[in-house]
């Protein structure tokens, strides 16, 4: 009854936002307030599925979804999304009303409803956090892993807050004893009465040890169980690539592209590619020209990556590094303050700009918007011989901009890399519109900041 008393609760915000913005707009457009008679030229039925059209483009994207935090960005790509819906459903449905209802109502009323939703749910869940109201997780276990996994709950800033472990099995405790739920009823009477919301199985041994019985009924009554991988890429954004098996990548969740989404992902990359090749190209010529100026050698620079599926793909950027940047030292990995960048090349690195002839990339096929980086084949050789499950990245196409490069700093070293596929697969794993969107977002903040430059 509480899942469903939430949803109406969410049902009825949405439907006040909407109901709210349609107000200030129709005020602000025609002067006055919307009166009955006003409302009776849409005719009662097509008001009603209007506004069921607004609000259930919500749920059709899940904004309200708290299991997956994506934080501010994320809301705002789920409300823009969810606002596109909407776009598309009534322009659909009802072509001339949507477009011509007291001079273009409707239409601005969805933009304005959109900011109203994004203030509404960025902070409800920020009063969440603040409040300390977060999802209540128990680990299930008190060793070494259950405390690390403690540690991780404690340094979300209130988005989960920890009821406390519970023993399983024979492992000494590694936790704080005052954290250690005791009860002679069992795991289900625990997380009952601490109000959990999710159980987290944190075991270095699980064979025997598991409470199946009593797990099957915490979840039944809606409580969420999770093992010890699957709270981690919840929680951080990345896979624990420590603890995944072939078995677990086999099970869980995700790392299914459909033909939908490939589809939907493709048209997004042909619109986005040639917006910007249409809002960028008077600026091309005048960089090509300041390359040359600032350093002998070609404008554009030309290099193979490797793109989906392991082919090989000629990569396009503007030159940032002398033209004979490697011909001592052959293929090595770009560094902080790397020498060999120009005095220009540092400029386009921190914004970017060296990027936009890859937009051409896209357009071809052979890059996404949104992807993993496209690596150098001497690299990738190298990187798949150390590195569990480092093929697994180019079942999609390599993206201009990815999960990796918003979320970590740009990094030279095996170590790095390895932390970078940690984002790569959750990348891969959730691949999502709403993920795309919130990516792309937290680019522009990328691109403003200068962060993760080299």
């Amino acid at each position: 009854m509480a899942a469903y008393r939430s949803l109406f609760l969410i049902a009825a915000a949405d439907l006040m936002a909407v109901l709210l913005a349609f107000g200030t707009t129709y005020r602000v457009m025609a002067g006055r307030n919307p009166t009955t008679n006003d409302l009776m030229e849409l005719g009662p039925v097509t008001a009603v599925a209007i506004l069921t059209i607004l609000v259930f483009s919500s749920f059709l994207v899940e904004t309200s979804n708290r299991r997956q935090d994506l934080g501010v960005k994320g809301i705002a790509a789920k409300v823009i999304l969810s606002s596109i819906l909407s776009l598309v459903i009534g322009a659909l449905c009802y072509p001339t009303i949507f477009f011509t209802f007291a001079g273009g109502v409707l239409l601005f009323s969805l933009i304005v409803a959109g900011v109203f939703r994004f203030i509404y749910y960025a902070g409800f869940h920020s009063f969440l956090r603040q409040a300390g109201l977060g999802h209540r997780i128990l680990i299930l276990g008190a060793g070494a892993e259950a405390s690390s996994f403690g540690k991780l709950v404690d340094k979300t800033g209130g988005s989960f807050v920890l009821a406390g472990y519970l023993r399983c099995g024979n492992e000494p405790d590694r936790v704080p004893a005052e954290r250690i739920l005791t009860s002679t009823e069992g795991l289900q009477v625990v997380a009952l009465a601490e109000k959990c919301d999710k159980i987290v199985v944190s075991l270095s041994e699980r064979r025997g040890m598991l409470p199946l019985r009593e797990i099957m009924a915490c979840k039944v009554r809606g409580v969420d169980v999770v093992d010890a991988p699957t709270f981690y890429e919840q929680v951080t954004g990345k896979l624990l690539l420590e603890r995944i098996t072939p078995s677990w990548f086999i099970f869980s969740d995700g790392f299914r592209v459909s033909p939908r989404r490939r589809v939907t992902k493709r048209l997004l990359d042909v619109a986005s590619s040639v917006l910007g090749l249409v809002l960028t190209v008077p600026l091309l010529p005048f960089v090509a020209l300041a390359i040359k100026m600032d350093s002998p050698g070609p404008a554009f620079f030309r290099q193979k990556r490797v793109g989906q599926g392991e082919k090989l793909f000629t990569l396009y950027k503007f030159r940032t590094m002398r033209a004979d940047a490697e011909s001592s030292t052959g293929a090595v990995w770009a560094k902080e303050n790397d020498p060999r960048v120009t005095r220009l090349g540092r400029v386009l690195r921190k914004c970017r700009i060296d990027e936009l002839p890859q937009l051409y990339n896209v357009l071809r096929g052979e890059m996404s918007m949104v992807g993993p980086r496209p690596e150098r084949q001497e690299f990738v050789e190298k990187l798949k011989e150390i590195i569990p499950y480092y093929s697994e990245r180019h079942v999609v196409k390599p993206g201009v901009t990815g999960w990796a490069q918003v979320r970590y700093p740009y990094g030279a070293s095996a170590g790095d890399t390895v932390e970078k596929l940690r984002y790569d697969l959750y990348y891969v794993k959730n691949l999502s519109m709403v993920l795309d969107l919130a990516i792309m977002i937290e680019t522009m903040g990328v691109v403003v900041l200068g962060r993760g430059s080299r």
